[in-house]
């Protein structure tokens, strides 16, 4: 009867455990948007899967001020691209907060809506240099400059200190008696 109680409350716990990572996953879908946006300085970009082709294209998205109420309203674009991702691109934002709405034309329905702040200062972008034609441009990594004859000895005195120093440290450890 002892041992019935604390099988119990174990199998309750793993039961607690196993679900604990479909109720997380349950919420994170919930609130996935359909769209994904971004800014790079005054330029704000909408990116989709959302919408199928038709007869009229992917679909339209409106970017909206705050004091803009509907999607007739703001500036609009159309979707661009493939069945896998469709893109639209606003240039010479302004600075300020917008809201980003994205209407399938497969559907009417909205695939999505994501506010985005646009700060009008550019990111840094990387970019790519051209390789080397001739290949890597490897070399001595210094040994092809001339040295003095003063710098040369200095450096080979020390390589022999070092050297020296060396082996009478261990000479010194193999004339001591081993101790346990």
């Amino acid at each position: 009867m002892h041992t019935s109680q604390p099988l119990l409350r174990s199998c309750l716990t793993v039961a607690a455990a196993a679900a604990l990572p479909l109720t997380l996953t349950a919420g994170q879908a919930a609130a996935v948007s359909g769209i994904s946006v971004s800014t790079n300085g005054s330029t704000v970009s909408v990116t989709t899967s959302a919408c199928a082709s038709s007869n009229n294209g992917f679909g339209r998205a409106s970017l909206l001020t705050s004091s803009q109420a509907n999607f007739a309203q703001g500036r609009q674009a159309d979707l661009a691209g493939t069945n896998a991702s469709q893109s639209a691109l606003w240039s010479n934002v302004s600075p300020g907060t917008y809201t980003v709405i994205v209407i399938c034309n497969s559907t009417g329905q909205t695939a999505g809506t994501q506010s985005v702040i646009v700060s009008g200062t550019a990111t840094p972008s990387i970019s790519a240099t051209a390789s080397p034609s001739r290949g890597v441009m490897g070399g001595l990594g210094g040994g092809t400059k001339d040295y003095g004859t003063l710098t040369m000895a200095a450096g080979g005195g020390l390589v022999a200190a070092g050297a020296l120093a060396t082996v009478m440290v261990l000479r010194r450890r193999r004339t001591k008696p081993y101790r346990l």
